[in-house]
């Protein structure tokens, strides 16, 4: 069998593969696997584990620092861990090694070019070209697409994309934070409109300082991170360098429909297995990337490589994390009708209603919704943005609304 990408959910679809003793051919449309990086590596506890390794991890964050439009700060810290800084690039080739010492054939350079056809019994034929302008063509009895936000695969497949994506620009940028052990977030629809910024420090005297925005602004994301570099440097009274390197991405918002189909598994940003409220998908993407082994190897047992073989793929990811993407949607939702007065009032309530308490002990960068619910039930005065979120609510349509409480 085939994976198309080897980032975090495609070389972890390829190691659970290749240790239940398949034959799986790992591709990279690049040179080098976790060359360019793709995102800022925060994580949680939970990517460790599923990783099996923690040698990535270049610093840990134990609180987060939230500027509102005004520069107004809400700050909370834990004695304990919250979550890790990873070399994003150690992170994804540590694990596609763990793939190659499974079995895992691994290929940088070849790049999915398309899906040729089908053998007599139905097995797709994928075409590559390589980095050194030669073309491959390999037969598989499950093709799993790993290949990112523009997913060639699906395209191939036809299976529909995500419902939004976000233009993103990151850079790393020597600059220390005031905290060294916290994030910073900034709110506001001049620097962030449709999700937020943020600056992570990786413990080395270097940040990561980004930003991601909805695409309808008229403006790049380019353009806004020079807004937020401006706003920073405001606060800290110098200049934020040039950056050392630069990140552009586009991050997937909402559900493919399908991530399942004949012969073929979508897994992590192609099947837009990321989180509405941050944007992150690491954990996600490699965690649905295990129950996609787990499907795929049931259902070649059973010589079921079909699309109502494989469907219980689907089922079982959302199980797991369905309603929390739902929840998550819905919150993002909410969170786009809110003006800057909204979030200057918001970080008020926060600090004023002695919430942060709830913050520190229940906060959890991979499950947001459940500290949202324990602050809506602490905080009555929340109850003034009631209107915007059933707005939301009837604005979001019926799939993807969640139940409400």
């Amino acid at each position: 069998m085939v994976v198309v990408g080897a980032g975090p959910a495609g070389s972890t679809a390829a190691y659970h593969l290749a240790r239940r003793g398949h034959s799986v051919l790992l591709t990279e449309e690049h040179r080098r696997v976790g060359f360019p990086v793709q995102c800022a590596g925060l994580v949680s506890a939970r990517v460790l584990r599923l990783a099996g390794t923690d040698r990535m991890v270049r610093h840990v964050i134990r609180g987060a620092n939230i500027f509102s439009p005004s520069l107004r700060r809400l700050s909370f810290s834990a004695p304990e861990p919250r979550a890790y800084v990873l070399s994003r690039s150690g992170l994804d080739q540590a694990l596609a090694e763990r793939a190659a010492r499974a079995g895992a054939q691994v290929e940088p350079g070849w790049k999915f070019t398309g899906l040729k056809g089908r053998t007599s019994s139905g097995r797709p034929r994928l075409t590559f070209r390589t980095v050194d302008g030669e073309d491959r063509e390999v037969e598989a009895r499950l093709v799993v697409g790993a290949d990112g936000v523009t997913s060639a695969v699906a395209r191939a497949f036809r299976l529909r994309r995500p419902l939004e994506i976000l233009p993103a620009f990151e850079a790393e940028v020597p600059w220390d934070g005031a905290e060294p052990d916290q994030v910073e977030v900034y709110l506001g629809r001049a620097l962030a409109p449709g999700l937020f910024g943020w600056s992570v420090p990786d413990g080395g005297g270097l940040s990561r300082i980004g930003v991601a925005v909805r695409a309808d602004t008229g403006r790049t994301a380019r353009d806004y991170y020079r807004a937020l570099t401006g706003q920073m440097a405001r606060r800290a009274g110098r200049p934020v360098p040039p950056p050392v390197e630069v990140v552009v991405a586009g991050i997937p918002i909402g559900e493919v429909p399908r991530t399942e189909g004949d012969h073929v598994l979508l897994v992590g940003d192609a099947a837009g297995q990321v989180k509405p409220l941050s944007g992150g998908g690491i954990y996600t993407g490699m965690r649905a990337a295990e129950i996609a082994a787990e499907v795929a190897h049931e259902a070649l047992a059973r010589g079921e490589a079909l699309g109502p073989g494989l469907q219980e793929y689907g089922v079982r990811w959302r199980q797991e994390l369905g309603e929390e993407f739902r929840r998550a949607w819905f919150l993002r939702r909410l969170f786009l009708r809110l003006s800057d007065e909204d979030f200057e009032r918001l970080l008020d309530l926060l600090d004023e209603e002695g919430l942060l308490s709830s913050i520190i002990a229940l906060g959890d960068i991979d499950f947001p919704t459940v500290t949202a619910r324990q602050l809506l039930r602490q905080s009555p005065a929340l109850v003034r943005y009631f209107p915007k979120a059933l707005g939301a609510w009837f604005r979001s349509g019926s799939p993807l609304a969640p139940v409400l409480d």
